[in-house]
């Protein structure tokens, strides 16, 4: 028998770049590529749409790391033009990339979860099949 899975795990799940379903197979192909099922309970992630949000997420995020902390160091030591580039450049590139693949992650065990987009279709696929397995167990000990 399956468990229902809660909101907050299906998005650990995906932001640990994991099937929001099982939470072993890998949700992603290629860096930002979404698999098209799970290799090990083959979940159907075809129906995702995440599209823009995990990058708007993610400029949101480190905008508000990075500009309070850029302005905080311009006020206390006023460092050189040059040495803030070479301080926040990096720190902002690496950082964009680092959370972007995550929060795409995330924002994928969301859209499952809620049933968002064609998952709806493909739960609603999967219910009544468990619920036809499960119905021969109910008398089983």
């Amino acid at each position: 028998m399956t468990e229902t899975v809660s909101l907050p795990k299906a998005m650990w799940r995906g932001f640990t770049m994991k099937c929001p379903n099982c939470g072993r197979g890998h949700l992603f192909g290629r860096f930002l590529k979404v698999a098209d099922h799970c290799e090990v309970c083959g979940e159907d992630f075809t129906p995702q749409r995440a599209d823009d949000f995990p990058a708007y997420l993610v400029i949101v995020v480190v905008g508000h790391v990075v500009v309070p902390a850029l302005l905080w160091l311009e006020m206390n030591y006023a460092p050189p033009a040059w040495l803030q580039l070479a301080i926040w450049l990096p720190f902002t590139l690496f950082s964009a990339l680092g959370l972007l693949q995550p929060t795409k992650g995330a924002i994928v065990g969301l859209q499952w979860q809620l049933g968002m987009e064609g998952f709806a279709t493909s739960r609603r696929r999967v219910a009544p099949a468990r619920a036809r397995s499960n119905a021969g167990s109910v008398g089983r000990i």
